[in-house]
């Protein structure tokens, strides 16, 4: 094993990075300088039960920096990938496997088309990270999902001895709709202005994210596959019971509220930032396929437009009630 390297190492790569470097897999880190600088000393990373351990990676601004590497996972936005592809693309060795850890229906789709010349496999992380300074703790249950591909042979000890397990699949495509899905939620909590677990204990928010899943199902049904089974519940049956009011909630769906107290959605945190936000790559892309169906999907549109607002400093902030109107209003 030549060496591992997260490109885009925000809160997500440096917890998976990191991680990584403590279990004595050779890491390089290649993200901005601000991250840079607030990991220089080491970092902490704690696992979602409690666990802690220690490292200190290698952290470069440079590209070239993933030279020598031969697994590079890339961890930057979804609008960054174009960006990302070039400037890789004079950089990695001939034999680098390039994986895509982002949301989104298409990270993988993207770099493959814009890195020809190599293996690139699709991949998701199924857990939120918070970060306090250098500590980065896993807020929320999950494992990282990939596309199932030889290569894993040579990974699969290292990253279980990391305490990140990989589920290979071989439905990726249909594990990506499944958690849009999840992330259709990204833009509500964003919206809010609350950490995730007080959001979701809101019945009038949840209604929200039921309206957006439910419409973001009828728009896959058009077009497939259908989404696959992530959680305890299927996509249909989440969409309805997130409705429920607040004590069945808890009673059917209680571990979906077993979230870090201080977790947010990475889009809240981008426009805490003022970075631009990933909504056309979530929501949007369900507002895409919806076009391409020759249907529309209206709830979902308007949460685009309402972080886009919000991306502008224009009510950045709004009570369930007032975005339950909204997007009722929406379908009208």
């Amino acid at each position: 094993m030549r060496g591992v390297c997260v490109f885009g190492a925000g809160s997500i790569g440096c917890y998976v990075g990191g991680r990584l470097a403590a279990a004595g897999v050779p890491v390089t880190l290649v993200g901005r300088d601000s991250m840079r600088r607030v990991t220089a000393g080491g970092m902490r990373l704690q696992a979602i039960d409690g666990s802690q351990v220690e490292a200190d990676p290698r952290f470069e601004t440079d590209p070239a920096a993933a030279a020598g590497c031969n697994l590079v996972l890339v961890t930057v936005k979804s609008g960054a990938n174009r960006e990302a592809a070039d400037a890789l693309r004079d950089v990695l060795d001939a034999d680098a496997v390039v994986v895509s850890l982002q949301n989104g229906l298409h990270g993988g789709a993207g770099l493959r088309s814009d890195l020809p010349d190599h293996t690139v496999l699709a991949g998701t992380v199924g857990f939120n990270v918070v970060r306090d300074g250098a500590t980065f703790r896993q807020a929320t249950a999950g494992d990282i999902l990939v596309q199932a591909d030889p290569v894993w042979t040579g990974y699969d000890a290292a990253f279980a001895r990391a305490g990140l397990p990989i589920e290979q699949r071989t439905d990726m495509p249909a594990v990506q709709r499944a958690k849009l899905l999840l992330n259709l939620n990204n833009a509500i909590n964003a919206l809010s202005g609350l950490p995730l677990r007080e959001e979701l204990a809101q019945r009038a928010f949840r209604r929200c994210l039921s309206l957006a899943q439910r419409e973001a199902l009828t728009v896959m049904a058009a077009s497939g596959p259908a989404p696959a089974k992530l959680t305890a519940l299927s996509p249909a049956l989440m969409a309805r019971t997130l409705a429920v009011p607040d004590a069945l909630f808890r009673a059917v769906a209680g571990q979906v509220l077993a979230i870090d107290p201080t977790a947010g959605s990475s889009m809240a945190d981008d426009l805490a930032a003022g970075r631009p936000t990933e909504v056309d790559w979530i929501n949007g892309a369900v507002v895409q396929l919806a076009a391409d169906a020759g249907t529309t999907a209206p709830v979902n549109a308007r949460l685009v437009e309402l972080v886009h607002d919000a991306e502008r400093g224009r009510r950045p902030r709004w009570t369930g009630r007032d975005l339950l109107a909204q997007l009722r209003a929406a379908r009208r």
